[in-house]
């Protein structure tokens, strides 16, 4: 009986060597892409809060890989911060980084408890504040009945208004129990009930008309000005 002749196969070396080069090429083009850091930031729509403390926060500090950066943890990190309702974060062309913020507003200074109050009616400590902002300070206690009320008439005011009111008392009478009085910085004073707060965003309007002349607004039961002597 005749031998079986096995023939041994050649390893062809050189498309073996072609195709190990390929892979590591590929293999090191793909690493390098992916490490390749976010090269701009770009944050939208912020007021009070800078751009360093959203980047801070958001652990993006030191400009980490654009490509294991995910939008969902940035979310999740940001949105513990009490100054942020809410973002929107998106990953845009040639690395960036696109941050669009939803402001928690601070609304007033509530002095008799130290709490600064913010539009959602979430309350820091004051001395906790890490921005300085212009907003109202409140001067007395107001019953937690007439609390929420309160934050909500102030959120609803425009900002460059807000920011024109210096103090406010709770002054309840017999006849309103919603009764406030505010301090404004041009040295009038406002009457108002809590019904009525959005009527402060005619504030500037109502000024105009009376010229140089100080005195009391009276908007908690008809709408008046009373001249001061």
């Amino acid at each position: 009986m005749a031998k079986r002749i096995v023939k041994k196969k050649k390893i062809k070396w050189i498309p073996f060597l072609i195709f190990i080069l390929i892979v590591v090429s590929i293999v090191l083009i793909v690493k390098f892409s992916l490490d390749k850091p976010i090269l701009n930031i770009n944050i939208k729509n912020t007021g009070y809060i800078n751009d360093d403390y959203i980047i801070e926060k958001a652990n993006i500090k030191n400009y980490p890989s654009f490509a294991y950066t995910m939008c969902s943890d940035i979310k999740k990190k940001l949105k513990k911060s009490v100054y942020i309702n809410d973002l929107k974060c998106k990953k845009k062309f040639y690395r960036v980084i696109e941050l669009d913020i939803d402001e928690n507003i601070p609304v007033f200074n509530d002095n008799y408890n130290q709490k600064m109050v913010f539009s959602n009616g979430d309350s820091i400590d004051v001395k906790d504040m890490e921005f300085d902002v212009n907003v109202p300070r409140l001067l007395n206690y107001v019953p937690k009945k007439k609390y929420s009320s309160f934050i909500k008439g102030l959120s609803n005011i425009k900002s460059d208004i807000l920011s024109r009111i210096s103090d406010i008392e709770y002054v309840p009478n017999d006849i309103d129990k919603d009764r406030f009085l505010l301090y404004m910085d041009d040295d009038n004073s406002i009457y108002i009930t809590l019904t009525k707060f959005s009527k402060l965003n005619y504030y500037n309007d109502v000024i105009a008309q009376l010229g140089n002349h100080k005195g009391i607004l009276y908007l908690d039961n008809g709408n008046h000005f009373k001249i001061k002597k």
